[in-house]
């Protein structure tokens, strides 16, 4: 990669234009380019690496323009009287967020100031931030946006195998496959370059896709290169349940494997007997042919991969929904082999790394459960302070937003790498929560919808500005260079954690050095699961892969479970899943189903892609995927304004209209703000065991409207008159 900056610009008008037009605005995605704006050509080239072979998304190729955005944050913000933001310095900024720190501590308790990450930040980055929160806010309240994402698989790869690591497995193991069964994910527009790993599987006929959607990877098995299954939205675990009856009573089980490599076999045969074919069907709406052929061709596969991705996993049994097709990897004796497997595909940058070290509110470094005494205590001798000072388990994201600005709940929270004002489920109460708060800090490049929201914004770091490491998808860690400079008023992360610390007294030791902070980072996580106690930076800067779990003296583990589980007994459990939700269709009395997204264009809440020209102009608003027969039922067009309601919300977008999706569903991307929010619609009901929220699975009624800038109805009205 070649950075060359041609100018450079830092000035408090720049700084306060682009704070006020976000606070007036709702952060639009770009706001009127100041005169003395940065500008600064970048080149990104590819480089030939196994996962994505030199090619990147249009988010990738473009994502340099942000670097020199006339939206970029440069110096700290203050939210003044007048409810508009003027610049500040970082001595008084720091000083005024330790002031508020300490006074909401003192008044209410240190339960009372709360964290949320992101699963962008590095792994640095992110194990700080759960060191900070745990001793010197002395408060268990973090958890981060990674709950969103992978916590279903994450809870149900570690009840099964022992341990949660997305792919467990190499992604170029991928490409001797002749069977892949993809469920949940549209990797040809999240990620583009994965799809290249499908192509042994398509060549053979066998790329397999189950999405309620025909996406742009489930037409990739079109023209005899495999099957697409588009089953009722959130019926995929009884899919699964059905799959699992066929291969048991087709006797396509690998009953040796079963026997050697698992228990719990016989609970879920008992289990499955139930879900026959036809009753499937009933459910699903995939056809009693349809499932015996997918059965059959995942047991005849000479290398078979089932992978899952949030389609299946973002729902309110998304952990039982994982749990069942790691179920049916394990009777078809496909995982710890050496040509098969199961695995989850991450969905964030640093979505692996992001949740192993500390950030999730269960966890610390190493991925050890926090109330492990043997775990506390490790971690404690590194952090030199007793098991005593670091607290006990906090609650999972959205109990903790749900807690913002409530008696007994959080009073002041901190917001590093996250836009919960879009991102969350019910995002209208993420909103009056944060409004409630007594104080608000928010670390960003730009004003996000949240950071409008904040009482300070601390400018942060970009990518190409910092040292670090990632760890992705299949557990590699991967080295961040830093490759050109930050603007000068803008600080990493550690710093700003060093300096807190220092003005709050914390105990421990807090480097704004990245290297510093990995190889305690290292030491932290040495006998854990996920153990990086044999690497530093020379070893990675050196260029050699380094998959965890990595203890020191080994080489690595590229492909775990090929001798044994993570479990004492080194088996995998099978856990016997049904389903708890009721399984009548969400569009009961003229209701259709909502399911939410990605979009090629775009990523997470769009506060980054929002801003680049090319991202915006491609895909410039939400439009809501309906199917035509039903846009004709309710006089919408292509092109026409519609409005979407429940109870908690209502969004006003245009109609996109398209066979590919079913006839009962409707899809809306989750990247725009505004009126325009698919997560206004979205409930906070989540996952009992993994904390996620149920975002595949929203029933809203539609109508069409004029315009949206008519004197539309109150809520109220909606509600009623649907």
């Amino acid at each position: 990669m070649t950075l060359t900056p041609t100018a450079v610009a830092n000035t408090a008008v720049a700084n306060t234009a682009v704070a006020n037009a976000a606070l007036a605005n709702a952060a639009p995605a770009g706001p009127a380019r100041p005169a003395d704006a940065v500008s600064l050509p970048v080149t990104i080239a590819g480089r030939a690496f196994p996962t994505n072979r030199g090619g990147l998304c249009k988010k990738g190729w473009t994502a340099a323009e942000l670097l020199g955005s006339a939206d970029r944050i440069r110096e700290p913000m203050l939210r003044v009287a007048d409810g508009s933001f003027a610049p500040i310095s970082w001595t008084d900024a720091l000083d005024l967020v330790a002031g508020k720190l300490r006074a909401g501590r003192a008044e209410h308790g240190a339960d009372s100031v709360g964290v949320f990450g992101g699963g962008g930040l590095t792994n640095e980055k992110a194990y700080q931030l759960g060191k900070f929160t745990r001793l010197a806010l002395g408060s268990s309240r973090i958890d981060y946006n990674g709950r969103f994402c992978m916590s279903s698989a994450a809870a149900a790869g570690n009840r099964a195998f022992g341990l949660d690591r997305g792919l467990p497995f190499r992604v170029e193991d991928l490409d001797a496959a002749d069977t892949i069964l993809m469920l949940g994910s549209n990797v040809a527009q999240t990620m583009p370059p994965f799809i290249g790993h499908l192509d042994g599987a398509r060549q053979a006929g066998g790329l397999i896709v189950v999405d309620p959607r025909r996406t742009a990877t489930a037409r990739l098995t079109d023209d005899g290169a495999g099957m697409h299954v588009q089953p009722a939205p959130g019926t995929d675990l009884v899919l699964l349940l059905g799959l699992i009856h066929l291969v048991i009573t087709e006797r396509l089980a690998d009953t040796d494997y079963l026997s050697r490599r698992t228990t719990g076999f016989d609970q879920l045969r008992f289990s499955v007997a139930g879900w026959y074919p036809q009753r499937v069907q009933e459910h699903t709406g995939v056809p009693v042919w349809q499932l015996q052929g997918l059965a059959r061709r995942l047991a005849a596969g000479r290398g078979t991969y089932i992978l899952t991705g949030r389609g299946v996993e973002q729902h309110v049994d998304g952990t039982d929904t994982a749990t069942a097709a790691i179920n049916l990897a394990l009777v078809l004796g496909l995982v710890g082999t050496t040509h098969s497997g199961y695995g989850t595909l991450t969905g964030q940058g640093n979505g692996q790394g992001g949740r192993e070290h500390g950030q999730k509110c269960d966890q610390l470094p190493g991925y050890r459960k926090i109330t492990d005494p043997a775990a506390r205590a490790h971690v404690a001798g590194v952090w030199g302070v007793t098991p005593e000072q670091i607290p006990g388990a906090g609650i999972p994201a959205v109990e903790l937003l749900n807690a913002l600005g409530r008696p007994g709940g959080i009073r002041t929270l901190l917001v590093h790498g996250a836009n919960v004002v879009v991102s969350a489920p019910d995002a209208d109460r993420v909103r009056q929560g944060l409004a409630n708060l007594e104080f608000l800090v928010v670390c960003d490049f730009f004003f996000s919808e949240t950071a409008a929201l904040a009482d300070v914004v601390l400018p942060v770091t970009q990518w190409a500005e910092e040292e670090g490491t990632m760890t992705s998808l299949e557990g590699r860690v991967l080295r961040r260079r830093r490759a050109i400079d930050p603007p000068a008023g803008v600080r990493s992360e550690l710093w700003i954690f060093q300096e807190l610390a220092r003005r709050l007294d914390a105990p421990g030791v807090y480097s704004a050095e990245p290297g510093d902070v990995f190889d305690e980072l290292c030491l932290a996580s040495e006998g854990g699961i996920a153990d990086y106690s044999g690497l530093d930076y020379a070893l990675l800067d050196a260029g050699e892969p380094a998959y965890w779990p990595y203890p020191a003296g080994s080489g690595g583990t590229p492909r775990l479970f090929l001798e044994r589980f993570a479990h004492d007994d080194g088996r995998a459990r099978i856990v016997a899943v049904t389903p708890r939700t009721v399984l009548v269709p969400a569009q009961t009395e003229g209701a259709l189903t909502l399911i939410t997204g990605r979009l090629l264009e775009h990523y997470q809440s769009g506060s980054q892609t929002r801003r680049v020209a090319e991202l915006s102009d491609a895909q410039p608003e939400a439009r809501m995927q309906v199917h035509p027969a039903t846009a004709a039922s309710l006089g919408v067009v292509d092109g026409g304004w519609v409005e979407l309601a429940n109870e908690r919300g209502i969004v006003r977008c245009r109609a996109q209209l398209s066979a590919d999706i079913r006839p009962d569903t409707v899809f809306l991307p989750f990247h725009f703000p505004a009126d325009q929010r698919a997560n206004l619609l979205t409930a906070g009901a989540t996952d009992p065991i993994s904390g996620m929220p149920e975002f595949k699975r929203t029933a809203v009624r539609v109508r069409a409207i004029d315009a949206p800038g008519l004197s539309a109805p109150d809520h109220e009205r909606v509600m009623a008159d649907a």
